[in-house]
């Protein structure tokens, strides 16, 4: 059974179109960084945001679903809602399922709901629950597009919307689905750059990807959905690996064996040797922890070279939607009509960590020299929650 991605959505802080995004992305673009005084309480520090206009959910029907998440997840559909139409009239309203991986949802109109609590006694007639459900982007675009299929949430923190496509995928193996629209979206908010501030992993000024100094992570916010399907579509969604290692709460175990069974088991999936992976997408985070064990992981996996990159550089780290994100850019390079495969660079403002693993990082203006035709990305996640997906060219 063959499955694949039939369209995408994404909006990042590199832009809210397909074109956009992927030229920035390439360019090693930075702009995307804002230095957010409101977030922090002790120190400014660097977030990638999305500054393009984002539609209002204000439809009488649905405007309690509106909140920050749920306008990143609307102009993602935007760009993807001809080919969502499409399979509605082909397989029914009730065969299309929506799962969303996120990790803040609505999160940013509670704190402003509890300082209208603390400033005026009640909250603002505004709020509603479902803001901050972590169903409730799923909720609201079932909702939105009258759909009766399943629509529920993945919450895994980093590779919660990688384990959506996990979990799409099934539902249209088990013939549950015809259709299923998939990814997830994360927003900037108080509470999650306090808590990773609280664990000391924010950096002090823009991220370093296996960089020497590499000090932290650059929060940020995304949204990106793909239709997946079983009909043919542009990118097929060839394999993945997925684990979990349980070694501690927020700290990768350093050996790195449990990253190395996700990647292989996704390879072997695809049906693929290791190189034939034309590029990889690193998670990449920027921690002293996570790059070492990645790169160690990597090196044993891709010890041929093959081409690498972290893009937490340009965007930052958008957290539940890092991985649809990530999975995204990949969708993009296959679908690009680029016969010298230019691929994204490993942006870091910093020389490389000699202690690491040596890697082939993609340096800026670095091509393939060919079309792309096969990727792979991995996504890492608290607890061990591992995952590494194998797309390529139809």
């Amino acid at each position: 059974m063959k499955f694949y991605l039939n369209d995408l959505g994404i909006v990042s802080p590199l832009g809210d179109s397909k074109t956009e995004n992927l030229k920035r992305v390439l360019a090693g673009d930075q702009t995307g960084f804002v230095l957010a005084e409101r977030l922090f309480a002790k120190r400014p520090a660097y977030v990638g945001e999305v500054q393009a206009n984002l539609p209002r959910v204000d439809t009488s029907a649905h405007v309690y679903y509106d909140c920050r998440n749920n306008r990143l997840l609307l102009a993602a559909l935007d760009q993807i809602k001809g080919t969502v139409d499409g399979m509605i009239r082909r397989f029914g309203a009730n065969r299309i399922g929506v799962v969303i991986g996120t990790s803040t949802s609505g999160l940013s109109n509670t704190e402003s709901a509890w300082a209208g609590v603390a400033q005026n006694g009640h909250k603002p007639d505004a709020f509603h629950y479902k803001q901050q459900q972590l169903a409730g982007g799923a909720d609201f675009l079932a909702a939105y597009l009258g759909l009766t299929g399943p629509a529920y949430a993945i919450s895994t923190a980093c590779s919660s919307s990688g384990r959506a496509l996990v979990s799409a995928r099934r539902l249209l193996a088990l013939d549950i689905c015809d259709a299923v629209i998939v990814g997830g979206a994360d927003s900037l908010c108080r509470y999650t750059v306090h808590g990773f501030a609280a664990l000391e992993s924010v950096a002090a000024g823009l991220c370093k990807p296996f960089g020497l100094n590499r000090d932290g992570i650059n929060i940020a916010e995304a949204a990106a959905l793909f239709v997946m399907s079983k009909e043919a579509g542009p990118v097929q969604l060839s394999g993945i690996g997925a684990s979990s290692d349980a070694y501690h709460f927020s700290a990768p175990a350093p050996d790195g064996k449990s990253v190395i069974k996700a990647m292989r088991m996704a390879l072997q999936e695809a049906g693929k040797a290791a190189g034939t992976i034309d590029y990889l997408n690193l998670h990449g985070t920027a921690t002293p922890l996570n790059d070492a064990m990645e790169s160690r992981s990597v090196f044993d996996v891709f010890a041929d070279g093959t081409a690498a990159s972290s893009t937490k550089g340009m965007t930052g780290h958008a957290l539940g939607a890092a991985a649809a994100l990530e999975l995204g850019f990949c969708w993009l390079l296959l679908t690009a009509d680029d016969p010298s495969g230019e691929l994204p660079p490993n942006i870091n403002g910093d020389e490389f960590d000699p202690a690491l693993a040596k890697l082939n990082f993609v340096k800026p203006g670095h091509y393939l020299g060919r079309k792309i035709n096969a990727c792979q990305s991995n996504s890492f996640a608290f607890g061990g929650n591992n995952l590494s997906i194998v797309v390529a060219r139809t």
